[in-house]
């Protein structure tokens, strides 16, 4: 496969073009926009991180980036070989230090799924600190694997026909933008394993000190979509064209039908 070599870190042709033509497409980062990238630390935002490092070194245009982790406040939470690997990488990066870890014991009932708790938390620190640090734009590593993963699960759970979009101007003034929305999870597993990379895994999640259910609604999800690709080695491709191609006057919303030529 033939690859770029960074000083440091070999990233894909394939990958870097998927991730240009969605910026291009969608109008993600141009001219003066200061983004903050949410780093957890596993291989999407390490992916993300490494690409836009890249597309900032070669884009017709300057902008600024920095990635920002969001500490919980757990017991053994610690993000030093994180902190290490960006400063190795001259990537400017903040640890985000806040309780949520501590309010989530008062908020969430024993026995209960609170993965969305979290991520809804972890969300709106990060917000918080692109507020009071002046970005106009927050990315997330988000994958098409996700969006198709969330798309089904709308539908088969919450009886709604929702993605993710790859761009949109949150309340609070600024715009979330996702660059890897378009690139395939396997891609990005393969980013961190070429380049001999160890992503944070399950074991910074909370969930794993609290006796909780775990999100097993996404892992069936995704396994079933696993064995659908086995099946149809395409099928990935054509919900790709799919999400391109909506024919939203052929469906049930009574929305949809309010027009005056029927």
């Amino acid at each position: 496969m033939s690859r770029i070599i960074s000083p440091k870190l070999q990233i894909s042709k394939k990958l870097l073009r998927v991730a240009g033509k969605t910026n291009a497409t969608f109008r993600l980062i141009g001219e003066g926009d200061k983004v903050l990238v949410g780093l957890s630390g596993g291989k999407d935002s390490l992916a993300l991180i490494h690409i836009l490092k890249h597309i900032q070194a070669h884009a017709p245009f300057t902008f600024e980036f920095e990635a920002c982790t969001i500490n919980y406040g757990m017991p053994g939470e610690h993000y030093s070989n994180l902190v290490e690997h960006c400063k190795e990488y001259e990537i400017k990066h903040s640890v985000c230090q806040t309780n949520i870890y501590d309010i989530s014991n008062d908020a969430i009932r024993e026995n209960s799924s609170f993965c969305s708790y979290f991520s809804r938390m972890r969300r709106g620190a990060l917000y918080t600190f692109a507020e009071d640090n002046g970005f106009n734009k927050v990315a997330l590593g988000h994958h098409f694997d996700d969006t198709v993963e969330s798309f089904f699960m709308n539908m088969f759970y919450n009886g709604t026909m929702r993605a993710m979009a790859p761009i949109y101007k949150t309340n609070r003034g600024f715009h979330l933008i996702r660059p890897l929305i378009e690139a395939r999870e396997k891609q990005l597993r393969a980013f961190s394993d070429d380049n001999s990379l160890q992503p944070i895994g399950d074991e910074a999640c909370p969930a794993m000190l609290k006796d909780v259910k775990m999100p097993h609604v996404r892992a069936k999800m995704k396994i079933w979509l696993q064995d659908l690709e086995k099946e149809s080695s395409g099928v990935f491709k054509m919900i790709r064209a799919s999400f391109k191609h909506i024919h939203d006057d052929t469906f049930l919303d009574p929305k949809r039908w309010e027009r005056d030529d029927i």
